[in-house]
Formats: C-alpha cells, sequence, structure tokens
C-alpha cells in the first residue's frame, strides 16, 4: 500500500480455501480488518468431528475478530454488530450466504465480490467447475459491487486467464484464489481513489453455473463425445468427479483421455471404428470406451465399487471383459 493509498476499515465474509488468499492480502495491503465473517463449524469426516473452516482458521492465526452466525438477513445482534463497526467495504469472496439489502446498503464504498469467472459468463455457484466442464479456453476473475440480484452487480475489474487443455478444477481454483487476492487490493484501492468506474453487466450474455450434484458426475456415452466427457472430468474434480456402471457395480474413473489418431486407426483396421455408445474395446492392456460422434475415450485409471483405484492393466488382470461388456 503506498503512503497516498487510504487505510480502509473492513469486514471480510468468506468460508472457504478459495478466499484465505484475499483474507491475507488485506492486511498486507494496509487494511484494517475489524470483522471476519465465516460460516459455522462443520463436521467433517466418517467421524462428523466439528471442524472450522479455513477463513476462520486463518482469520484467529491472524489474531483478527471472528463471528460465525448462522442466519445473517434477521439476525438483529450481527447487524448492530456490522453498525457499530462502519466498515468503509465489506468484502465478500465464496461466503456462500445471500448478502441482505441491510449488509449491501452498510459501507460508504459498498460490498466488494470476488467471481472467479469473466462476468456475466457462469453466474452462480460453481463457475470454475463449468468453465471447464463446458471446455472453455479461458476463464478470469471478476470483482463486482454485490446488489440484490444472483452475481448481477457492476463489474469494477477483471483479469483474465488461459486454461491449460488437461488442467483440472483442482489447478484452476487455487490459481484463481491466489490471482484473486491482489486483484481485490486493486479494487479497494481504485475505489478509495475514485479512479474505477463501475460497469453494469450485458445480461443478454449472461450464463448460469449451477451447484454441483453427484448426478453431474455420470458419464452419458449416448449424449456426449469423448472430448466432452472428458472436459466434464476435469471439471468435476475433485467431486463429483466421474463415474459409470459395470455389469451392476459402480465404476469411478480417476483418469482418462480421449483416444488419439493412432488409436482410431488401430480400431478402423479392427472393424470397430464405429460402435454403440458404452461399448468397450480392449487392446493390450487398454480400454477405450465408445462415445458419441463415433469417438473413443480411455479410461486410464478406475475404481470398482468395493475395490482399490488401479491402472487398467491392473483391472483387466483381475477382471477379463467379454466381448459383449459395455458401460452404463
Amino acid at each position: 500500500m503506498t503512503a497516498a493509498a487510504e487505510r480502509l476499515r473492513l469486514v471480510f465474509c468468506g468460508t472457504p480455501q478459495f478466499a484465505v488468499p484475499t483474507l491475507e492480502a488485506l492486511p498486507a495491503a494496509g487494511h484494517d480488518v475489524a470483522l471476519v465473517v465465516s460460516q459455522p463449524d462443520r463436521p467433517v469426516g466418517r467421524e462428523g468431528t466439528m471442524t472450522a473452516p479455513p477463513v476462520k482458521q486463518t482469520a484467529l492465526a491472524r489474531g483478527l475478530e471472528v463471528t460465525q452466525p448462522e442466519k445473517i438477513r434477521s439476525n438483529a445482534e450481527f447487524r448492530a454488530q456490522l453498525e457499530a463497526i462502519a466498515p468503509d467495504v465489506i468484502v465478500v469472496v465464496a461466503y456462500g450466504r445471500i448478502i441482505p439489502p441491510w449488509m449491501l446498503a452498510l459501507p460508504r464504498l459498498g460490498c466488494v465480490n470476488l467471481h472467479a469467472s469473466l462476468l456475466p459468463k457462469y453466474r452462480g455457484a460453481a463457475p470454475i467447475q463449468w468453465a471447464i466442464a463446458m471446455g472453455d479456453a479461458y476463464t478470469g476473475n471478476t470483482t463486482m459491487l454485490l446488489e440484490e440480484g444472483l452475481d448481477t452487480g457492476p463489474i469494477l475489474l477483471q483479469r483474465t486467464r488461459e486454461i491449460a487443455p488437461d488442467e483440472t478444477a483442482i489447478e484452476l481454483f487455487e490459481d484463481l484464489a491466489e490471482a484473486g487476492a491482489p486483484l481485490v487490493a486493486e479494487t479497494l484501492a481504485g475505489l478509495a481513489a475514485g479512479t474505477i468506474t463501475p460497469r453494469p453487466q450485458n445480461s443478454e450474455h449472461a450464463t448460469f453455473a449451477p451447484l454441483l450434484n453427484r448426478e453431474d458426475g455420470r458419464m452419458d456415452f449416448a449424449a456426449r463425445a469423448a472430448h466432452e466427457l472428458h472436459n466434464r472430468w476435469r471439471g468435476f474434480q475433485r467431486w463429483p468427479g466421474a463415474f459409470t456402471a459395470l455389469e451392476g457395480k459402480k465404476l469411478i474413473v480417476h483418469r482418462m483421455a480421449p483416444a488419439t489418431e493412432l488409436e482410431a486407426a488401430n480400431r478402423m483396421a479392427s472393424g470397430r471404428s464405429t460402435e454403440e455408445p458404452g461399448r468397450i474395446w480392449v487392446l493390450s492392456g487398454r480400454i477405450f470406451a465408445a462415445c458419441a460422434e463415433n469417438t473413443w475415450l480411455e479410461f486410464l485409471e478406475v475404481q470398482l465399487e468395493g475395490k482399490r483405484r488401479m491402472t487398467a492393466a491392473e483391472f483387466l488382470r483381475g477382471n477379463p471383459l467379454s466381448v459383449e461388456a459395455r458401460f452404463g
């Protein structure tokens, strides 16, 4: 923070690991984080151990005050707490709750949100996952002023980055979280100095990125080509991943890749260049699945229900597949 930059009094709202780099960056930029708001501790793992969210853990480690209200819309005690702080800005990063109107109106510079997409594209809860799942070549971060609509507020700043062909949501999450921290700091400096002009989103170009559910990981070989299934697998890491069925049992596909031209030529030579989607083709310890548009997907690592994770070759040694076997 330069000598001319304004020190702002902030309230920070965030919950998961994605929000941690921004929380760490704000005091480093010279701002006063008067309060950190995070969701309540939740049970984690098979034992149901109550665990604090990453934002709370980070805040406590840095001596910041933390509150974890179960509800915020009609919480008089929480409202009084924020009104007493009188923040210049409320910063919201992956908090997981809708900010009520009274909070939106409270800070003099507004509520600033970091959203991991290039708005208006991918409004909603899972922008990182859907950008990869849809096969996009690039994405980025957006800072915006929150309003009552879902991710509809005016844009402040944006930064773009490419998505590598084999990149997964795990890697993209980490990168966008780190890249978002300086973008928020730059946004706050610009708002305080009056050098940023909010610009409205073009809602005609908006797309929605809904929260993922388990069924999003189910592989539909008849409806999707190999590259589409591969993109969805990349986007849906760590959860819900990609799975299908084999002889009545769930088969998780931990690693996969669209078949290359060489492999397609081998299939053509064997008379199996076109197949019913879901049909299995085995070649030299390798497993291929027929997909839509006469494409093929190679399963590199799999895990059959009740078994350990293994390579395709290992799987075939213990599970020989008949010529009539199929996935789905």
